[in-house]
C-alpha cells in the first residue's frame, strides 16, 4: 500500500486511503535514504537531491512523500519501518547514510538548507570547495567529512555553536591548513570531524562571518 503509483488502498479500519496516512520521521529518513542511492546511480544530480529531500521532510502524508519518488525506476515506499527496524521496511537494507560530491575542472558549492547526512565523501580535481553547514539539514550530531582534494582550495563554514576536529587529516601537501574556528577538542553540536587529504590547495575553516557578506 502506499506505493509510487498513487493508488488509493484502503487503510487497516477501512476508512482512510493509505496515501493519505500521515508519515513519521522513520519513513521520511527512508525515503531520503532511497534518494541518495538515486543520485549515486546517476538517476538525479546533486542539486535535485537537496531539492526532493527537502520535500521529502516536509511532507506529511505518504501521497505527498511518494512524490519526490514517483519518476525514479525501481524506487518506492511501501509502508512504514516495522517496530525495532528504525528507517527500514521489512525485508530492505539499511541505506548507506552516505553522500558523495564530486566536481572535475569546477568549483563544488554547497549552501543554504541542503541535507546534510552521517558521511560525506568530497572529491574535486582542480576546482574549488565550499560547504557551508550553516543552514544545513544536519542528520546526526556528528558528520564525518571524508576529502579526496586535489589542487583546489577548500572552505569549510560550520555554525558558531559547532566544532571541528582536523586530527584526522591525513594530508595536506603543496598547501596549508587553516583552522580559525580553533575548536578541535572542544565542545560543539553538531561535530564536523574532517579526514582525508587535500593535495596542492589550502583547506580553511571558520564560522560564519558577522554582517551582511559571508
Amino acid at each position: 500500500m502506499g506505493t509510487v503509483n498513487g493508488t488509493d488502498t484502503p487503510s487497516t479500519d477501512g476508512s482512510v486511503p493509505a496515501r493519505e496516512l500521515r508519515v513519521s520521521d522513520a519513513e521520511r529518513d527512508y525515503v531520503v535514504g532511497l534518494l541518495q542511492k538515486a543520485t549515486g546511480k546517476g538517476l538525479i544530480n546533486l542539486d535535485d537531491f537537496s531539492e526532493r529531500a527537502d520535500n521529502a521532510y516536509a511532507a506529511r502524508t505518504r501521497a505527498e512523500l511518494n512524490t519526490v519518488l514517483i519518476d525514479l525506476p525501481g524506487l518506492m515506499h511501501r509502508e512504514s519501518p516495522p517496530a525495532g527496524v528504525s528507517g527500514t521496511p521489512a525485508g530492505t537494507a539499511v541505506p548507506d547514510r552516505r553522500l558523495e560530491l564530486t566536481a572535475h575542472y569546477s568549483s563544488l558549492t554547497r549552501n543554504g538548507r541542503w541535507y546534510v547526512p552521517e558521511r560525506l565523501l568530497v572529491r574535486n580535481r582542480y576546482g574549488s570547495t565550499k560547504l557551508d553547514f550553516t543552514e544545513a539539514r544536519i542528520d546526526g550530531s556528528v558528520v564525518q567529512v571524508e576529502l579526496d582534494i586535489k589542487w583546489g582550495s577548500v572552505l569549510i563554514i560550520i555554525p558558531t555553536e559547532a566544532a571541528a576536529d582536523v586530527d584526522a587529516i591525513t594530508e595536506i601537501k603543496y598547501g596549508s591548513l587553516e583552522d580559525k574556528t580553533r575548536s578541535t577538542g572542544t565542545a560543539g553540536t553538531p561535530r564536523i570531524m574532517l579526514s582525508g587529504r587535500v593535495h596542492g590547495g589550502s583547506l580553511a575553516i571558520r564560522h560564519p562571518k558577522r554582517g551582511w557578506w559571508r
